[in-house]
């Protein structure tokens, strides 16, 4: 990255929900412990995708809803930094914002959470969901249940939960762990049960291509940025952002990754599951090689489980 002046400050751009100011903040921290000369701030903005709550993303323009207005403050110089979960961002970033490091996974999987003081699911009810994603998983697990979909920030599910509109929500682990909201959660989904979003638990720092950055060295956890590499690179050759029901999730194992991937044939409403295992260091090209295998052999394929 090119250097430009020394700065003596940082401001980070955040969306402006709890879980996101915190997630912030834990950069922010890390910053600040490691270089306790420089001031860093965090700015706050309400995005399109968090005005736009009575229609599901992919009717109203997917995971770009998220990041456009702190894309525009870092190309403005308004901020240096953007903190992102990286299952919100969408597979193409602008050049001129590079992704400049992932954090260390938090717990990846997808849960089950129930309104207080209940212990079963109430079947009468919807579970609440807001991914297709998750939603074409659900129909296996709780063929006899609806899914209805359910937008807001992780407060205001929950408030929603607790009201009684939804017999249980189901939710990233990461985000309830990050809130110390650990105790709300009913039951964990494995990775066979519901295969996460790319990047779930991973955040993501974003910044700008003319800038320098030396005050984030050691914060890029390298196991994280191999397998998040290789789960967006899946998901973007299959052309799928926060709209479609598309998943991946890899697993470094020595100088191995073993990733995983879910693919959703659009023709008939059916879905696929599939692995590969490779080189670490290959971790871009492993994702396109199972994303074009899936599609080879499935588009011509006619089993799979039905949505």
């Amino acid at each position: 990255m090119t250097k430009t002046s020394k700065t003596d400050k940082v401001i980070i751009g955040s969306r402006e929900s709890q879980l996101a100011v915190l997630q912030s903040e834990m950069v922010r921290d890390y910053i600040k412990k490691q270089h306790p000369e420089l001031d860093v701030e965090i700015l706050t903005m309400k995005t399109t995708g968090d005005k736009i709550l009575d229609r599901t993303l992919d009717k109203v323009g997917g995971k770009g809803l998220f990041v456009k207005e702190l894309d525009r403050a870092l190309l403005d110089g308004r901020t240096m930094l953007s903190v992102h979960s990286l299952k919100d961002m969408p597979m193409e970033v602008p050049q001129e914002l590079p992704l400049l490091a992932f954090s260390l996974r938090e717990d990846p999987r997808d849960v089950l959470v129930l309104p207080k003081d209940a212990d079963s699911l109430d079947k009468s009810k919807p579970l609440g969901c807001s991914s297709l994603r998750r939603t074409l998983q659900l129909k296996e697990l709780y063929p006899e249940m609806e899914v209805k979909s359910i937008r807001g920030n992780l407060q205001t599910r929950l408030r929603k939960l607790d009201a009684g509109e939804y017999s249980g929500l189901i939710l990233a682990a990461a985000g309830l762990r990050r809130l110390g909201l650990e105790s709300r959660i009913h039951r964990y989904f494995s990775e066979d049960e519901i295969l996460p979003a790319a990047g779930q638990g991973i955040l993501a720092v974003q910044g700008r291509r003319d800038l320098e950055y030396g005050y984030l060295d050691g914060y890029r956890d390298e196991n994280a940025w191999i397998a998040g590499t290789a789960e967006r690179a899946f998901v973007k050759y299959l052309n799928g952002g926060c709209s479609s029901p598309v998943a991946a999730f890899g697993v470094v194992e020595g100088e191995e990754l073993f990733l995983r991937g879910l693919y959703y044939r659009e023709s008939d409403g059916r879905y696929f599951k599939d692995s590969i295992r490779g080189a670490k260091s290959e971790a871009e090209q492993l994702g396109i090689k199972l994303a074009k295998q899936m599609i080879d052999k499935h588009e011509k394929h006619t089993g799979g489980e039905s949505l």
